[in-house]
């Protein structure tokens, strides 16, 4: 029986085909998920903004305003994908995460130079980021995620 077919037994079975983790999911890993999903809700409603000020508004270029407002809804997906993953605990959502938050690092330095209201909007943002790149590399949450350190053969 190949491997594909034992997978699709253990589906039909109803048997999970990730191992559940025991034990309750740690305070660092929730608030990684949690600060995660907000970033990625900011850029949904950033992008959605975008696109409708495109197509019912009056922007300079409303075509450049439409495929932004799709551009940041479709960046939009990866974080909130990432965030699903952390809260259910699964191995493969960190490196998403870790990657979304060196992207904001830039961001955020771009709009705390940008003067005005952008620069409490890129401190924020850099606070979060800093937040969850360190909530992310922590004992307790790689872990949680089934993250262990390389053993030597």
């Amino acid at each position: 029986m190949s491997s594909q077919q034992k997978q699709s037994a253990r589906r039909s079975a109803g048997t999970p085909a990730a191992p559940e983790r025991s034990g309750s999911r740690p305070a660092r890993l929730t608030a990684a998920a949690a600060l995660t999903a907000v970033e990625g809700l900011a850029l949904a409603a950033l992008g959605a903004y975008m696109l409708i000020d495109g197509l019912t508004g009056s922007p300079d270029s409303p075509q450049q305003a439409e495929m932004g407002g799709l551009t940041v809804l479709a960046l939009a997906v990866l974080p909130l994908v990432a965030a699903r993953g952390l809260w259910l605990r699964r191995r493969w959502s960190r490196g998403p995460s870790l990657i979304t938050q060196i992207v904001a690092l830039p961001v955020a330095w771009t709009l705390v130079h940008g003067g005005g209201a952008l620069v409490a909007g890129g401190v924020v943002l850099a606070v979060a980021a800093l937040v969850v790149l360190v909530l992310l590399v922590n004992p307790t949450a790689t872990e949680a995620l089934g993250i262990g350190p390389r053993e030597n053969p």
